[in-house]
């Protein structure tokens, strides 16, 4: 069984990379894709992925704001945050929001792979 996973940032050249990228990995499969925090809950309503990865800065919803809502609604979905900053408050803030990782968007691909085996 592959894990679903949706993608919820609001770059779409990025999310194209990132979809190609996870889908070349045996056992994963990209089943939506979100431009903002208000889609990526949507979507994981419609869709329950398995795991969605979460940008921060995105439209309607930023991505701290769009992990509690859709962990509300559903706490069995897991988050990855995958984000351009660095600041220590931006981490905290989307571990408390129930992110189960962390990871700037400068790290190899392979850390990512690593993260998402892990909080699957």
């Amino acid at each position: 069984m592959k894990l679903k996973i949706l993608l919820a940032d609001d770059h779409k050249i990025f999310r194209d990379g990132l979809r190609n990228l996870l889908e070349s990995q045996s056992g994963m499969i990209v089943v939506g894709e979100a431009r903002d925090g208000a889609g990526a809950v949507r979507l994981t309503h419609e869709l329950a992925p398995d795991l969605v990865i979460m940008d921060i800065s995105m439209s309607d919803l930023n991505g701290i704001e769009a992990t509690r809502v859709l962990l509300e609604e559903n706490p069995l979905v897991r988050v990855i945050v995958l984000s351009m900053h660095s600041d220590r408050r931006y981490v905290t803030e989307a571990l408390r929001a129930g992110a189960k990782a962390y990871l700037q968007k400068d790290c190899p691909f392979e850390e990512l792979v690593v993260a998402i085996k892990a909080v699957s």
